[in-house]
């Protein structure tokens, strides 16, 4: 197909979206995206997009980006309060394959972006190799840093915060994993990070979507990558901690109860609040930004508001429409969810905790980090520590006593301090 058709295809899907014809861009799509995208997902997606840019304007313009799996059309599209890319992905069979929506620039951004180390990083004191991360149909690619001299050394596992992430949680420009991976192992410790499930097989996990719970999409491959950790030579097994941000955080409690070996838990902007209210926080946030609420973002949070209480409700269940919920999420993911409170199961576990909070996150707030401290500052064996002017990415950003999404955009760097504050912690536990 000529780039001229797929510009055309691209604008004319852009067009659908945009005017709330979700079937006719369902049928444009390849088969396995769209399980990933039903009627009910784009339509929940126009929805809060409305809510928090206005009205659609007017296309201007449209061009190709070709990154390693597929051929984007990225079509920018003017709404009433920013401007915003519809990004549609081809393959080599000229299937649409790909499609979301991102800041102007967005896409180039994440894959031109040269990654700089930040100055505590020294790559002259560590190796690193590639790894596979589980057996059988959910194998996953992963980097082992790994410090030069003498070892075993004591190791770091991190996990992932929500969405399909790659294993530097890349964010924009920004990479903290791989900021945190690099400078842990400057400073003489093994670090195993890796893709995460749903990034490595969107098509898979579609077809399953309605049954996948946070098992699937983070815990069980959490698992895997602990059972690999105990066969690298350079580790010693009797001293491998688990990092958590963010979802990955407020999971860890599932994991560390899971893996008793595990020799401690470091959560970073791990959250407590429920789901259903964080992302209702989040959303009430992000629109306040703006000053007065628009008709949009008011009838949306309306909505939100509804779909959270169904949520709590005793009448959710697993015959529950998904888009009568939060997100388009499947019921089988709130249930799952129900009743879990992290820093309960934390209170139970044996293994030491590091808790660290950015003052300045706005999505998870010193509103769970105080929930954390009042469950287990009795427990012993636990840490906090919060750290002015950060955001959720544990990066410094300008403006204001919280971060805005904007702040993810802007390149940066995890601060040296967490890195040597979760260095000292794990070596504290060799007597070194």
């Amino acid at each position: 197909m000529k780039v001229e058709d797929k510009i055309s295809i691209a604008q004319q899907l852009a067009t659908r979206f945009v005017e709330g014809d979700f079937e006719a861009v369902v049928q444009s799509l390849d088969e396995n995206l769209r399980q990933q995208l039903p009627v009910e997902k784009l339509q929940a997606t126009l929805q809060a997009l409305v809510a928090s840019v206005g009205k659609f304007k007017e296309q201007v313009g449209a061009h190709t980006f070709q990154i390693p799996s597929a051929e984007l059309v990225i079509v920018t599209c003017a709404f009433a309060n920013a401007s915003l890319d519809i990004n549609v992905a081809f393959n080599e069979q000229d299937k649409i394959v790909g499609l979301n929506i991102t800041q102007v620039g967005g896409v180039e951004q994440q894959y031109t972006a040269v990654y700089d180390p930040p100055a505590y990083v020294n790559q002259d004191l560590f190796t690193e190799r590639d790894v596979q991360i589980g057996r059988g149909e959910w194998v996953l690619p992963g980097t082992l840093s790994i410090p030069k001299g003498d070892g075993p050394f004591a190791a770091v596992l991190l996990v992932h915060g929500s969405g399909p992430n790659d294993r530097d949680e890349t964010v924009g420009p920004n990479k903290p994993f791989r900021d945190l991976a690099w400078g842990l192992a400057s400073q003489g410790i093994v670090v195993l990070r890796y893709d995460k499930r749903t990034k490595v097989y969107p098509e898979k996990m579609s077809e399953i979507v309605n049954n996948i719970t946070v098992k699937e999409e983070v815990i069980d491959d959490a698992l895997e990558a602990l059972y690999l950790l105990h066969s690298i030579a350079e580790v010693n097994t009797q001293h491998i901690n688990v990092l958590g941000h963010s979802m990955g955080g407020y999971l860890l409690p599932r994991i560390g109860a899971a893996d008793t070996g595990i020799e401690g838990l470091v959560v970073l902007a791990g959250l407590c609040r429920t789901l259903e209210d964080t992302i209702l926080d989040q959303y009430s946030y992000i629109y306040s930004l703006s000053g007065t609420l628009s008709d949009e973002q008011q009838k949306y949070l309306d909505e939100l508001k509804k779909q959270v209480a169904l949520v709590k409700s005793p009448d959710l269940s697993l015959s529950t429409p998904a888009s009568d919920l939060p997100l388009g999420v499947s019921p089988a993911y709130w249930l799952d969810l129900r009743g879990y409170h992290p820093e309960e199961i934390a209170r139970g576990l044996p293994q030491p905790m590091l808790i660290l909070q950015a003052e300045g996150d706005y999505q998870v707030t010193l509103e769970d980090f105080q929930i954390w401290k009042s469950a287990l500052s009795g427990r012993g064996y636990v840490q906090f520590k919060s750290y002015a002017g950060l955001s959720h990415l544990f990066m410094p950003f300008e403006g204001g006593e919280k971060s805005t999404p904007a702040a993810y955009n802007v390149p940066g760097h995890v601060v040296e301090a967490v890195i040597i504050d979760i260095a000292e912690w794990v070596k504290q536990a060799l007597g070194k």
